[in-house]
């Protein structure tokens, strides 16, 4: 009885120590806008950046390093690689950008195919399309034609479903900013319950110029960092 007790306490910790190698393996693609910019980091380079380093640091926004942003930390605190940080400043989920501009190009729904081989797909959509006051639309899963992805709801369904038919190998989580119209928040709400994407609503983060300080990175990579420890 000894001798199998034994064998099952050595099992069981390889398994753990198993699965933590497995964890720290992993490649995560951050998919975002503003938020999750920082010059000399993003896949295209031609993405437009928030967050620059001294001496183009944003006046009033106390982010001056990238190992300050949100993911950074995140990555280091879960061990894994990035494969690339597809975000763009001012992007939205939707076509419809500020002033009813046409943001085909860097929506959301657009850049969906370039996100590389990730394992982990983090991410964090939505705060423009509440800010820029984008038609919320209807709520539609399938047979979207071009003029439905100018409104919120069919566009982020578009993406949801992307997600999951374009990367199905891959822990996708939607990270959902504060402070944003409720229209949106139970949009995302439904959309990703409907198809079965993690949601984290974030809570609590300091902001400076409408962006996370280095308080608010820090606030939202912990938040993330309990969340796919708990899921993933």
């Amino acid at each position: 009885m000894k001798h199998r007790a034994l064998l099952i306490l050595l099992l069981s910790l390889f398994a753990t120590t198993l699965s933590a190698a497995r964890r720290d393996s992993l490649r995560v693609t951050i998919f975002g806008d503003s938020y999750s910019t920082f010059e000399g980091y993003l896949t295209p380079d031609t993405n437009e950046v928030w967050y620059f380093a001294p001496p183009r640091q944003q006046p009033g926004n106390d982010v001056s390093r990238v190992e300050q942003t949100w993911w950074w930390q995140v990555k280091e605190n879960m061990g894994w690689k990035v494969d690339r940080v597809n975000a763009y400043s001012g992007s939205t989920v939707c076509f419809t950008g500020y002033n009813r501009a046409d943001y085909t190009a860097r929506s959301f729904v657009t850049r969906l195919p370039n996100l590389g081989e990730p394992d982990v797909i983090l991410v964090c959509a939505a705060t423009n399309d509440s800010w820029a006051g984008a038609p919320i639309g209807e709520y539609k899963y399938g047979d979207w034609t071009a003029r439905d992805l100018y409104s919120f709801r069919p566009a982020m369904a578009k993406l949801c479903y992307g997600l999951n038919t374009q990367y199905p190998n891959a822990k996708v989580l939607f990270i959902l900013n504060s402070e944003l119209k409720e229209s949106i928040n139970e949009s995302v709400r439904t959309i990703c319950r409907h198809y079965g994407i993690h949601l984290l609503e974030l809570k609590d983060v300091d902001k400076q110029k409408g962006h996370p300080s280095v308080a608010g990175m820090k606030a939202i990579a912990q938040q993330v960092t309990e969340y796919v420890k708990k899921n993933f």
